[in-house]
């Protein structure tokens, strides 16, 4: 590296060897201990010890994951395709069935029935066809109820179409008998049937999208163990769907807890205990002496704990705005080296594609990045390669070096949070109510998941009670009061 040093000093093309991708990030002069050094470690150490994942979703939560959809999926398409059938069946000639030509209204209900299905079709498969974002350990009641009034109506009518439709096509057969049901008829009543089934859909839209809309509470989340809380306002759901919706702004919204941050700081305290030693025996003259001794040595240890506390957080902080300061200098300086083709005065230059110009410039910032990851306790979540890869999409797409350290300024939020993003989140929901009851005022739930837990405080917005009052405009008029100390 020392021959292409002195090339970039004295000329003005630059030329970078490019080094192997090793994981010790160029810090080549640190001794790895592993057991005395807290930043000590190695990267095939954490792919071996982060890499393996265990596989949380196992056949049952599959199966319940997608039973509900299924279920739902296989309902619809039957309540769906049941007037269809209906209107088809007299036109297949089964049985000798005539029920006579389609006039020209019969024609038109023919048209309206169609446009009606195809209204029907767009907003099923928009309103219930779509994955589903949570796994709930409670049936959805409202869902249910939607599900269930589909069922009974389509019960309903194919039991009055065999009833009233089939039964008299078959007793119509008699020479003496009366004609059968007409088409028209047939065709009406199946308009009924996609009528009934709209009318349900637009329940539906009600209760799962639009009933929850206008916010009714204020849930306060907290997370322990780091405490860091949100507030949100949240419609009337129920306390399994609310925690679901919760998780979805938690991902968004909160940062990634770093359970390593906690100590970043913090320095072992010697603790001075104080022995007391009784020569004669037992002796009940010394016990109030020794309790106000020790209340005073841990008064004393703790005034002096809070106060090595602040100056360590003190000094924390000012290490990482200085680390942080040489990173964004370093990038800076990393990215002036780098320019596009078109930009190129002459044709000396050796072209790179991005690749290769991430792995040219990032020797220059390695060692500020791993200090900066080293002392905000993020080294874990980066590897050389996906700094590498992130590098060289800055690079392709013409960001700033801001941007390109953007990433590891911040422990940055949940789910942005690559080296522990699952498909399948598994959460315990733990709650002292009926999960499908709804939101009330002072509900409290909690949200487990391995060491971090969300604890939820529900509170009922407050009725808003205006009065109006109108400034009278004689009384709206002032006069100017002067006096000798005045300036005006």
């Amino acid at each position: 590296m020392s021959d292409a040093e002195d090339r970039m000093m004295g000329e003005e093309r630059i030329e970078v060897q490019v080094i192997p991708q090793d994981d010790n990030w160029g810090d080549n002069t640190t001794a790895i201990t592993g057991n005395t050094s807290e930043t000590g470690f190695s990267m095939e150490d954490m792919r071996g010890k982060f890499g393996k994942e265990s596989f949380e979703e196992t056949i049952g939560i599959g199966c319940a994951r997608y039973v509900g959809t299924t279920l739902a999926s296989i309902l619809s398409v039957i309540a769906f395709l049941s007037p269809i059938a209906m209107v088809i069946l007299p036109k297949l000639g089964i049985n000798d069935w005539d029920s006579g030509p389609c006039k020209p209204d019969c024609e038109g209900l023919l048209i309206s029935f169609a446009f009606k299905l195809l209204i029907l079709a767009m907003g099923t498969f928009a309103l219930f066809f779509r994955q589903p974002k949570a796994t709930m350990p409670r049936v959805f009641l409202f869902r249910a109820v939607v599900l269930f009034l589909v069922f009974v109506l389509t019960f309903a009518f194919w039991l009055f179409y065999g009833v009233r439709i089939i039964k008299e096509q078959t007793s119509a057969r008699t020479p003496t008998s009366q004609s059968m049901t007409e088409y028209k008829e047939i065709v009406q009543f199946a308009v009924s049937f996609v009528d009934a089934l709209l009318f349900i859909h637009y329940i539906a839209v009600i209760l799962l999208e639009i009933r929850q809309l206008q916010p009714m509470f204020v849930v306060k989340v907290v997370r322990s163990p780091d405490g860091e809380s949100k507030c949100y306002s949240i419609g009337a759901l129920s306390i399994q769907r609310a925690a679901a919706w919760i998780l979805e702004q938690y991902y968004r919204d909160f940062i990634v807890y770093n359970p390593y941050l906690e100590n970043a700081y913090k320095k072992p305290i010697k603790m001075s205990g104080i022995k007391f030693y009784d020569i004669d025996g037992n002796n009940s003259q010394n016990v109030q002496s020794r309790s106000r001794a020790i209340f005073a040595a841990a008064a004393r240890r703790r005034d002096a704990s809070h106060n090595d506390r602040f100056h360590e957080e003190e000094e924390y902080s000012r290490r990482v705005r200085k680390r942080r300061a040489r990173l964004i200098v370093a990038a800076e300086e990393a990215f002036t080296h780098i320019k596009r083709m078109q930009e190129e005065a002459g044709g000396a230059a050796i072209p790179m594609d991005p690749n290769e110009a991430a792995q040219a410039v990032f020797p220059s910032m390695a060692r500020a990045l791993q200090k900066y990851l080293r002392i905000t306790r993020q080294q874990p979540r980066y590897t050389m390669d996906s700094v590498l890869n992130h590098l060289a999409s800055c690079i392709s797409h013409d960001m700033t070096p801001k941007a390109f350290v953007e990433r590891y300024l911040a422990q940055g939020v949940v789910i942005m949070n690559d080296k522990e993003y699952k498909e399948v989140e598994k959460w315990i929901l733990v709650s002292d109510q009926l999960l499908t009851r709804e939101l009330e005022h002072n509900s409290m739930f909690q949200l487990r998941q391995n060491d971090i837990s969300l604890l939820c405080t529900v509170k009922r917005l407050p009725h808003f009670n205006l009065t109006e009052e109108v400034i009278n405009p004689k009384t709206n008029k002032f006069v100017l009061r002067l006096n000798s100390e005045t300036s005006v």
